[in-house]
Parts: C-alpha cells; structure tokens; sequence
C-alpha cells in the first residue's frame, strides 16, 4: 500500500502521469517483458516508451518526481 500512496501523491502532483499496473502473477509474460523480478517493481518511462527510472522495492516521492521530470 505505501507504494500506492507514494504514487497516488506523484499522481495528483503531476496531472500527466500516467499509471499502469500489471498483475504479474496473471501476465507472466508481460512481467518477463519488462524483466521484473520483485514486487513492488516501479518503472517510469518517457514518451518514447525508454526506461527512465526503475526501483525494486518502495520508491520515495522524490525519487518518483524527479524521474517523471526527466520523462517529459
């Protein structure tokens, strides 16, 4: 749930966020497409769909912001 609410803050903060979740135990092979191997797996991507930033575990909201930023 932290992740969630680190992301829901992110969320409200920048309007052009856009948040996709992936059920990782359904889609196995969408979970090995992306090469996550822990859950929570957090990745910001740019416009052009390139890894920005990735966490294996709980990100902070700064680190979040500061990555959303980099993706614009």
């Amino acid at each position: 749930m932290v992740t969630r609410s680190v992301l829901a803050e992110a969320g409200r903060l920048v309007s052009a966020m856009e948040l996709v979740e992936h059920d990782v135990v359904r889609d196995e092979s969408e979970a090995e497409r992306q090469r996550i191997r822990s859950t929570p797996t957090v990745i910001i991507s740019g416009a052009a769909g390139e890894e920005i930033f990735r966490a294996e575990g709980i990100p902070s909201l700064n680190q979040v912001l500061v990555a959303l930023a980099q993706a614009v």
